[in-house]
């Protein structure tokens, strides 16, 4: 059987990083190119507590640092905006990165989030959907009827721009859905390997059933590399994710990335063997430059 080939991105450091490591985005982004990463990517929150940067100011100082990686929301999440202003935004992205973008898009956020929007939580499946049905041709500057409004309309935007990819966050069954009827991929976050084989194998039936090709698939993870007393361990790493997402430590404890070039790299690998040809990982502690050097050589290692 052919191996598929496997990229690794990585996500830019929080606000709280940059301020302790005395490292700003556009530092980030360079860094992560020259070592040899494949991607930069950032989440798209509007209010989760702490301090965080606007999704696309962050990626259009990425896509103004770098030349060649990919430039990735992770994910986007449309629904929370007006669906004219989603497209300026996401073709404004496509056009100053020369192309670079990956769009993945989400439903994501508690109702707190909705609620500082100003948007019912319980319509973030439906403005979803619509999003996801109507950005292709907001981009190519078609007439659209956007939801609510009786009449088609034409919005110039920025340029007309390529439609990125989109990858559809989420591991439930209605972003599955929406990978395989609406999407280009599919961008589950924090399972392990053979959620991964068993999702695909779902998502790649539902798109024959619509006709559409099966989706690629990333995933999203998390971890941290070598070994020290400053750096969190496995368990620390699972027991965080198990209290912010309400599973079980049994669930989360294989999930994240850690130890050796040689064990990250076999970690990656399954991931690979499930079906998935990019990472995207969030690094969970030490040195954000440090860390970012030993996944490119993680990548290495699987070339």
């Amino acid at each position: 059987m052919q191996t598929i080939p496997v990229e690794i991105g990585v996500i830019l450091p929080s606000v709280a990083t940059q301020r302790t490591q005395k490292l700003d985005i556009g530092a980030a982004s360079r860094h992560a190119e020259e070592v040899g990463l494949d991607g930069v990517w950032h989440g798209d929150h509007l209010s989760i507590g702490v301090p965080v940067l606007d999704c696309t100011i962050a990626l259009a100082v990425a896509a103004a640092a770098t030349e060649r990686v990919r430039i990735g929301t992770s994910v986007y999440v449309p629904a929370l905006r007006p669906l004219a202003w989603a497209a300026k935004q996401v073709a404004s992205l496509q056009h100053v990165s020369g192309g670079r973008l990956i769009l993945g898009v989400g439903s994501g956020g508690g109702p707190g989030q909705w609620a500082a929007a100003g948007l019912p939580f319980g319509e973030r499946g439906a403005r979803t959907d619509a999003a996801l049905r109507v950005l292709p041709e907001l981009l190519a500057g078609k007439r659209v009827a956007l939801p609510d409004m009786p009449e088609p309309i034409e919005i110039e935007l920025a340029p007309s721009v390529p439609v990125p990819p989109v990858l559809v966050g989420n591991h439930s069954a209605p972003a599955r859905r929406r990978a395989a009827e609406l999407g280009d991929g599919w961008f589950p976050s924090l399972i392990p390997p053979a959620q991964v084989a068993a999702g695909l194998a779902e998502i790649t039936e539902l798109a024959a059933q619509y006709q559409r090709p099966a989706p690629t698939v990333t995933i999203g993870a998390t971890g941290v590399l070598g070994t020290g007393s400053d750096l969190p361990t496995r368990a620390e790493i699972a027991a965080g994710i198990s209290q912010n997402y309400g599973k079980s430590i049994e669930e989360t404890l294989p999930i994240p990335i850690t130890g050796s070039i040689e064990q990250a790299a076999e970690r990656v690998a399954a991931y690979r063997d499930a079906g998935a040809h990019r990472l995207v990982i969030g690094i969970a502690g030490g040195d954000w430059r440090r860390q970012c050097e030993l996944l490119a050589q993680v990548r290495s290692t699987l070339s």
